[in-house]
């Protein structure tokens, strides 16, 4: 009698990866749990803008200019560029200190020994930080509408271009965070070589002071920086739209805001491929 041995599956057969979408929605939910406890940077972080906006609009009062029989307060004025401020702490300052800390710890090395793509991990900084950025500038948006009167812009165009600029911005100062980040020499000399960097920008770049009546040298200074422009853009949506006047070319420039931010954002992740390090400099 014979018998007859069926075939045996293989079951040493690898297992599929997943997906770099998939794994950069999970990089992005762990990049969040890291990134939230850190209390005392994500407070700073968070509570900057907010304090900025109550202490002008504290010291300058409620009285502002008129502008096509409008009033606008100082701190409806200075609010884009806190927002814009915002952007650029919770995008270009937390990821150029976060990944420099990150790599003088060895824990880049660790993970480009793994199986998970660049990509996700790049994806992932990206992700945690527009999360981070809606909470913060939602944040900051409640506080100025019930605690300080600004008004919100009631129109579909304005919440447009809020967004355009908002998600244009933030993808801009991610890059350019991820591209900055190996220049410091080590994770402890991380933010004595970015902070100074963020506040010289936002005094240039019309944050701090009415930008019109910045020196005509620091406007062109400022121009080629990507914080004007958000700045800008921003207050094309929060300022009246006969404020358009106060602007030195007479107008919001959403052309120019639009090409400004997609330039760095592209120039940087050029700059980022080419430059970046997953190991310390003295690793070789």
């Amino acid at each position: 009698m014979t018998t007859t041995l069926s075939p045996t599956r293989r079951t040493d057969a690898p297992a599929r990866q997943p997906g770099v979408l998939r794994l950069a929605a999970a990089r992005t939910a762990h990049e969040l749990r890291l990134y939230f406890r850190e209390r005392d940077a994500v407070v700073f972080i968070f509570a900057y803008p907010v304090i900025m906006l109550a202490i002008f609009a504290t010291v300058f009062g409620q009285d502002g200019q008129t502008v096509g029989g409008q009033d606008v307060s100082f701190a409806q004025y200075f609010l884009p560029g806190m927002i814009a401020t915002g952007l650029m702490l919770s995008s270009f300052q937390n990821l150029a200190i976060s990944i420099s800390v990150e790599r003088d710890e060895g824990s880049l090395k660790r993970l480009r020994g793994t199986p998970m793509p660049p990509a996700a991990y790049f994806l992932g900084k990206v992700g945690q930080v527009l999360v981070a950025a809606v909470v913060q500038i939602g944040l900051l948006l409640a506080v100025a509408a019930v605690v300080f009167d600004v008004p919100m812009p009631s129109t579909v165009g304005a919440w447009t271009t809020f967004a355009w600029v908002f998600v244009l911005g933030t993808a801009a100062g991610a890059v350019c965070g991820v591209a900055y980040s190996s220049l410091p020499r080590s994770g402890r000399s991380s933010s004595a070589v970015v902070i100074p960097v963020v506040l010289i920008l936002q005094f240039i770049s019309g944050v701090f002071f009415q930008y019109d009546q910045l020196p005509s040298w620091m406007q062109q200074v400022a121009s080629v920086f990507p914080l004007k422009w958000m700045a800008q853009g921003m207050r094309s949506v929060f300022l009246p739209e006969q404020a358009e006047s106060w602007e030195v070319s007479g107008s919001w420039q959403h052309p120019q805001t639009a090409l400004m931010l997609a330039a760095w954002l592209a120039v940087a992740l050029v700059v980022g491929i080419k430059t970046f390090r997953w190991q310390r400099r003295d690793d070789g």
